[in-house]
């Protein structure tokens, strides 16, 4: 599954870009904090590339709960 990572107020986020969330256009997106929910496709160019060490605890996270990322 396409996954990117990115900055988002001092947290990374986890943005599934062919994954849609809702009929509003909404891809799925996953937090440590708050875990899955709706966000705008938008952000994938918006927000700051997240680096590999900043979001390893995220991506072992979600391999931890089913995701093949």
């Amino acid at each position: 599954m396409k996954v990117v990572f990115r900055k988002l107020e001092g947290d990374i986020i986890a943005l599934f870009p062919n994954d849609i969330f809702d009929s509003k256009g909404n891809i799925t997106s996953y937090m440590h904090i708050g875990q899955h929910g709706g966000a705008s496709p938008e952000l994938i160019n918006k927000l700051p590339k997240a680096m590999p060490s900043e979001y390893k605890e995220l991506a072992k996270e979600l391999k931890a709960i089913g995701y093949k990322i």
